[in-house]
């Protein structure tokens, strides 16, 4: 599982931890190693039509992009980008004019970029480590799923929020390893806000997710490509006493015989932060078919005080025989896990 890590100067990154669920559903975290270990940061390969794509929605498609991009094969690297860049000169274009387009094309292309650990490191001592300009002050609530494409091959995938001390992002990181990372921008005009979080397969042949575009309401977006987003449609506005402020997910959808369990999280009264859960139709998710009376979980006497009281919440769970098991964080001072039957929790999604 992922945990967010706070260090010095309040700045979030992502770290690990491993641990089995038995077949009793005993649930034991292994120890962690004492020291940690930051990635190594390395320039991708880029796309030339994401790129574009990207400076489009960033309104800095103009002639000096066109005279970067245009002469760049399809997949290009850093350094051939660089070379471009320079290249102006000999075009004869002012430095001065062309110094904003350039730094955003910087700004975009150090945004994406790839972190490699050293392949003996233990899980525990990775740390995904701010190394990109649209997250200097903070990666925070990462998603992870693990995302099974339609030949079978599985990758696993983690939006998150980036933030630069101003404005936060949503991004996405991917791998198949846990050693090395990649972490791009995400594009379009619904990839927006916190809280994305992909489902674990695709729907009718598109990639889903769900989200909170407007800070109160849960949404499902569907794409045919997942760094883009343009579609999102409300499937679920705030209606119990506990979520009367605003809901919001709390990982990826688990796959059920009865539908798409969602485990969300909703505030109330005195910003207390609970979780509970919705059921979304397996075929077409944006029908909510299932939806909690009363929480599922709720701050206990030992987890109200903290860095920010009253608060549970949770960045994904897993379903392991019929146990619902969900690590969660508690008023920003520690980590726990809950679990629950699954029979349990339908009967009172559908009852």
């Amino acid at each position: 599982m992922s945990l967010r890590a706070i260090g010095e100067g309040h700045i979030s990154s992502i770290e690990f931890r491993s641990g089995v669920v038995d077949q009793l559903g005993n649930i034991e975290i292994d120890k962690p190693k004492q020291h940690a270990v930051t990635g190594t940061k390395r320039a991708p390969i880029y796309d030339k039509l994401v790129f574009q794509a990207k400076l489009e929605e960033l309104e800095a498609m103009n002639d000096i992009t066109r005279l970067c991009l245009d002469p760049l094969p399809m997949h290009f690297t850093f350094e051939e980008l660089e070379a471009a860049i320079l290249d102006l000169d000999n075009q004869g274009i002012d430095r001065t004019i062309a110094f904003q387009t350039i730094k955003i094309m910087h700004w975009l292309a150090s945004s994406n970029y790839r972190s490699s650990f050293p392949p003996d490191s233990e899980l525990s001592e990775r740390v995904i480590f701010p190394q990109g300009p649209t997250e200097s002050h903070g990666m925070e609530d990462a998603r992870f799923v693990r995302f099974t494409e339609n030949d079978g091959t599985v990758v696993y995938y983690a939006t998150y929020t980036a933030y630069d001390g101003v404005k936060i992002l949503p991004q996405l990181i991917e791998t198949t390893d846990f050693i090395s990372f990649r972490m791009a921008t995400l594009n379009g005009k619904a990839a927006q806000n916190k809280g994305i979080a992909l489902f674990p397969r695709k729907i009718g042949d598109r990639y889903a997710a769900v989200s909170r575009q407007d800070n109160e309401n849960n949404y499902l977006m569907l794409s045919d490509n997942v760094r883009f987003w343009t579609e999102a449609e409300r499937i679920q506005i705030p209606a119990r006493p506990w979520e009367l402020i605003q809901i919001g997910n709390s990982g990826s959808p688990l796959e059920t015989e009865a539908g798409w369990l969602v485990i969300t999280h909703g505030v109330g009264p005195m910003r207390r932060y609970t979780l509970g859960a919705i059921l979304l139709d397996l075929e077409d998710p944006s029908r909510v078919i299932g939806h909690l009376r009363e929480p599922l979980l709720v701050p206990n006497e030992h987890e109200r005080d903290g860095y920010v009281p009253n608060v549970v919440y949770s960045c994904g769970g897993m379903i392991h025989n019929d146990l619902l098991v969900i690590p969660y964080g508690f008023s920003d001072m520690g980590a726990a896990v809950a679990s629950a039957s699954v029979d349990d929790v339908l009967t009172a999604l559908t009852g």
